[in-house]
């Protein structure tokens, strides 16, 4: 194991939303404390688009508990292949992968974010599997591979927010 890496027991099936903060930047009409008591009291995080919104929204949630939007990468184990989410959504999701320093040492701003696209589920809730290996640069087919051995977060953005948007997760489970 590398210095600054954390481990996670793949058996534990830790459910993200239950047991991480998280935390939220753009035009949303909930703010990171009311999203972490709803969190905390229903199982849920919810964002909504304000009105007018103008920019990205941004939800994020750290793979190693933190108190701040940064921390150490997490090494998660060989045989680790998907994560597994809940959600229902009214907007198209990308979901952002994001890794820690070249040096494995930390989760500073930056650096890469490996992505894949999450449909819309206006209606009712859906679950989503997506191997690692969906995870590429930019989407593109030939673009860079995510590495889960410097495994900082999770970013689900929506890039175009539509004034009303929402989006729910109930979970998000490595598996």
């Amino acid at each position: 194991m590398l210095f600054g890496f954390s481990t996670m027991d793949q058996k534990n099936e830790t459910n993200l939303v239950k047991s991480n903060k998280w935390f939220i930047a753009g035009p949303a009409l909930e703010n990171e404390e009311e999203i972490n008591k709803t969190r905390l009291e229903k199982g849920i995080v919810t964002v909504t688009a304000k009105d007018n919104p103008k920019g990205e929204i941004e939800l994020n949630v750290m793979i190693t508990p933190s108190e701040i939007n940064d921390g150490v990468p997490t090494n998660l184990p060989n045989d680790s292949k998907q994560v597994e989410i809940i959600y229902q959504s009214t907007q198209i999701i990308k979901l952002q992968a994001r890794e820690g320093n070249e040096e494995g040492t930390g989760c500073v701003h930056g650096g890469s974010h490996p992505r894949v696209t999450i449909p819309a589920s206006p209606k009712h809730f859906s679950t989503v599997k997506i191997p690692w290996s969906d995870f590429r640069q930019d989407e593109l087919s030939n673009g860079k591979f995510l590495n889960i051995h410097n495994l900082c977060k999770f970013n689900f953005v929506n890039y175009n927010p539509v004034s009303g948007s929402v989006l729910k997760i109930k979970s998000v489970i490595l598996f």
